[in-house]
């Protein structure tokens, strides 16, 4: 089941690009549609890892490969922003009651959203841009935002860093990876979930030692 998500992911990635990167990391923004694996591999389509695919913006294929990662990069970024958006409406206008209702959904439950709530009360607002920024962990970022009612005006432009940051890091690193991605792609059946933790131990050391920092502080 997790290879043919892993499968359906790519494939729709490699087939329609930019727009595929734009309308999953929408839904990745409330739901854990493996936003890693997206960007990681639209980010090696863009490094042109991959022979007989191309990316295609507005009609236009894209044969520089510097700017097909900026593009896929703010594809992603954009859509995610879009996505967390909405989700932060879902969670200010429609609150727990709403998420009692429909939260299974899209895999969001108490546990998860005390979990988050304690997350908010410990960073405040720093918890969107840190949360959006780390993997398999922002997916549950923008509706309890919203239920504990981060104000849009302050919430909107903390998405934007987080997002971005999440987006061209890890397009960043399927770009750089190019065409050994591939290879290594074919070769080990494992590979997304082996890049995504090493991803998640780097943030979380990143994420140590800024809380080290401001304890000196």
């Amino acid at each position: 089941m997790v290879a043919s998500i892993s499968g359906s992911l790519t494939h729709a990635v490699g087939n329609h690009g930019v727009y595929a990167v734009f309308g999953l990391m929408i839904l990745a923004a409330v739901i854990p549609v493996a936003s890693e694996l997206v960007m990681l591999y639209a980010g090696a389509v863009a490094g042109g890892a991959f022979s007989g695919v191309s990316l295609n913006v507005f009609g236009t294929t894209v044969h520089s490969h510097p700017w097909g990662y900026i593009w896929i990069a703010v594809a992603g970024t954009l859509g995610n922003v879009i996505g967390a958006a909405v989700g932060w409406w879902i969670g200010d206008l429609g609150g727990r009651p709403l998420l009692h209702r429909y939260g299974r959904y899209i895999h969001v439950n108490d546990a998860k959203l005390d979990r988050a709530e304690h997350w908010f009360d410990r960073f405040d607002d720093w918890a969107v841009p840190l949360g959006l920024a780390t993997p398999l962990v922002r997916s549950f970022v923008a509706i309890p935002a919203g239920i504990v009612r981060v104000p849009f005006k302050r919430f909107l432009p903390l998405a934007v860093v987080g997002t971005a940051v999440f987006c061209f890091g890890l397009g960043g690193a399927g770009w750089a990876l190019g065409t050994a991605y591939t290879h290594a792609h074919h070769d080990l059946k494992y590979v997304d979930y082996v890049v995504v933790a090493g991803v998640v131990v780097l943030a979380a050391y990143l994420v140590l030692r800024w809380l080290r920092a401001q304890k000196r502080r």
